[in-house]
């Protein structure tokens, strides 16, 4: 995302903040949580659909900044960083100048780089793939924010400066077409695809909107801030959990906001170090969030629906993911006939 300089808060304290998140994300257990420190700037954080290897990009340096020192952190399926620094700008021939959002599609990692959107393999790092996309004016430059894939090898990036949001088909040589430019996307800093509709969800950076783009590229406003209800400030992230609930990051707020199926809204975690591009780990039902200006990350355990469940029963650590639910005592006395 392009981040305004919003901080007089010291590195110092983020960094030890950083350190205390699993305490205020109350959705899982605070000793299931995984800190991932001695990251640049992260940005985005990523993880394959079977919960095997994690990504995160690292800006390392100003959002705009064509400095060529960007880099890609590998993490194995423990969350234990392998290789700080996977992808290199300036190593073995790559540019990565600001690397932002990330999108998983098979063995091929794409990044989200300034004007670029370019392909990595995810076992060698070798660059697969360069998509470039035109400015459409010298005073306005081309600066992807977030990249997100579809259906049907269709890949999504958003360009926040712009208010435009590109279409890049994989099988067609990734051939890029304009979905929609429309200044009512206020800065579309985050995306997803909604794993039902195939709808590009984006929250805004500027409005603190959430907002939904047709296929043919129509626009829905989906949440916004009221008059009273100013409940967003700047939106950086969004995804999307295995049963259809929707979560956000406030950059601004620290705040990561759940709305769920049936549209209700609740803070599941907050007082946060400039929470980024967040995204959920379905497989393993984890969150995963960078923080920025705290040169750290984290996974945690999400908590799964109740449906079902008797309102007095007691919740166990089995409904965030972690153990195997309790076995129930048998009854006292002899077997009802």
């Amino acid at each position: 995302m392009n981040i305004s300089p919003l901080c007089v808060i010291s590195l110092r304290v983020l960094r030890w903040t950083a350190l205390a998140v699993a305490l205020t994300l109350v959705m899982a257990s605070a000793s299931q949580a995984i800190q991932i420190m001695g990251l640049e700037s992260p940005n985005s954080f990523v993880g394959d659909p079977q919960g095997k290897e994690y990504f995160i990009s690292n800006v390392n340096g100003e959002p705009d900044a064509r400095d060529n020192n960007g880099f890609i952190t590998k993490l194995d399926t423990d969350g234990k960083v392998t290789q700080l620094k996977f992808i290199q700008g300036g190593v073995a021939d790559v540019l990565l100048h600001a690397p932002k959002g990330l999108a998983l599609v098979g063995k091929t990692l794409y990044v989200a780089d300034l004007d670029q959107l370019k392909g990595f393999d995810t076992e060698t790092g070798k660059l697969l793939v360069t998509v470039t996309f035109p400015a459409t004016s010298p005073q306005r430059p081309v600066s992807l924010t977030d990249v997100s894939s579809g259906p049907d090898g269709l890949l999504y990036a958003s360009d926040q400066a712009g208010n435009s949001i590109y279409r890049i088909d994989a099988t067609a040589d990734h051939r890029v077409s304009l979905l929609i430019r429309d200044d009512r996307l206020a800065g579309p800093a985050g995306i997803a695809v909604h794993p039902k509709t195939n709808h590009v969800i984006a929250v805004s950076w500027n409005k603190g909107t959430i907002l939904d783009i047709s296929p043919d590229g129509g626009l829905t406003e989906l949440v916004s801030n009221g008059f009273f209800t100013g409940r967003f400030q700047n939106l950086s992230g969004i995804d999307f959990d295995r049963w259809g609930n929707m979560y956000v990051s406030d950059f601004t707020k620290g705040k990561i906001w759940r709305m769920t199926r049936d549209q209700r809204f609740q803070v599941i975690a907050e007082y946060l170090p400039t929470p980024a591009d967040i995204s959920i780990d379905r497989a393993s039902n984890l969150i995963l969030v960078p923080y920025h200006y705290a040169h750290a990350a984290e996974m945690n355990g999400l908590e799964a629906p109740s449906d079902g469940k008797p309102k007095g029963e007691k919740r166990t650590l089995a409904d965030y993911g972690f153990v195997p639910p309790p076995q129930k005592p048998a009854p006292e006395g002899p077997p009802k006939k």
